[in-house]
């Protein structure tokens, strides 16, 4: 077996895979207006919308910070961002042209990152990748599995608290891109997380390709440059408070200025599957007498 075997999904030209670099280029140099910007405190969520054709950007303006973020379409949240299908179509790490799909029955890209200031970061030491999709969100429940402790400031919770406006519950709430975090699988096929490396201004960009609402939490390991379900420990043996770790995110959604950059643009529509996974809907037959 080759060491570097092919892609199961490939991006054949003309596909709804083979992404229109130059278009989405344009989009990210285009001039734009801000409509909505807020900083996002430690610790805490919330839940936004963005139109379709707009841009939107997280920041990480204090230094490195990881993002845990969900995506709705904002007209009907039974269509959301699906991590493992992104996974598989896209990359486990995603970063610019790299697309965000929407669930079944929909199957659509729900946005498509236009901007990445960490992709150089590229592969480290150990094989750890930024902008992670292996994982999920960190929520109260394996903490109290782990712990004993209850806690009410895990993404999970933060995420549950900024969706409840929009009439969303927590049975909403799915498996996230964590934005800024970089995660690998060691030689034991175990999944470990590595400190983030975004500085101050860093950010990440995508495009809107449907009306979305979008929920991101500030994860109460900051950095995770001191993880753990309990307390760490540093070399020096001093305790290391992962509230010391954490910072704000910045949220800013932006209209492209310019209406004739989106020409010719046409927003995904959810896949057209007809049939009925071989199930035959039975039919009226009038009882003979």
């Amino acid at each position: 077996m080759p060491r570097n075997p092919e892609p199961a999904y490939k991006a054949k030209p003309g596909t709804i895979l083979d992404v229109d670099r130059a278009f989405y280029t344009k989009v990210q140099s285009a001039g734009r207006e801000s409509v909505e910007k807020f900083v996002l405190p430690i610790r805490s969520g919330r839940a936004w919308t963005v139109p379709k054709g707009h841009v939107c950007r997280i920041s990480t303006p204090e230094g490195p910070q990881v993002g845990d973020l969900n995506l709705w379409n904002l007209h009907n949240p039974r269509e959301r961002f699906w991590a493992s299908r992104t996974r598989q179509l896209q990359n486990a790490h995603v970063s610019t042209f790299d697309r965000l799909w929407s669930n079944l029955p929909f199957l659509r890209p729900m946005v498509t990152i236009i901007r990445d200031d960490l992709a150089n970061y590229g592969v480290d030491e150990v094989g750890g990748r930024v902008h992670d999709l292996l994982g999920t969100r960190c929520d109260p429940y394996v903490a109290k599995m782990l712990t004993g402790e209850d806690f009410d400031y895990h993404c999970h919770s933060n995420l549950v608290r900024a969706v409840l406006p929009h009439g969303l519950t927590e049975f909403d709430v799915h498996d996230v891109l964590n934005v800024f975090q970089v995660t690998g699988l060691n030689q034991d096929d175990r999944y470990y997380m590595n400190p983030c490396p975004a500085k101050p201004g860093d950010c990440f960009e995508f495009f809107a390709e449907m009306d979305l609402l979008c929920a991101l939490s500030t994860c109460p390991g900051g950095d995770l440059s001191a993880w753990s379900f309990e307390q760490n420990s540093a070399e020096e043996g001093e305790k290391v408070d992962m509230v010391d770790t954490c910072r704000p995110l910045g949220v800013e959604v932006f209209k492209i200025s310019d209406d004739s950059v989106l020409e010719g643009w046409i927003p995904p529509e959810a896949m057209k599957y007809k049939n009925l996974h071989g199930v035959s809907l039975p039919t009226f037959q009038r009882e003979s007498k």
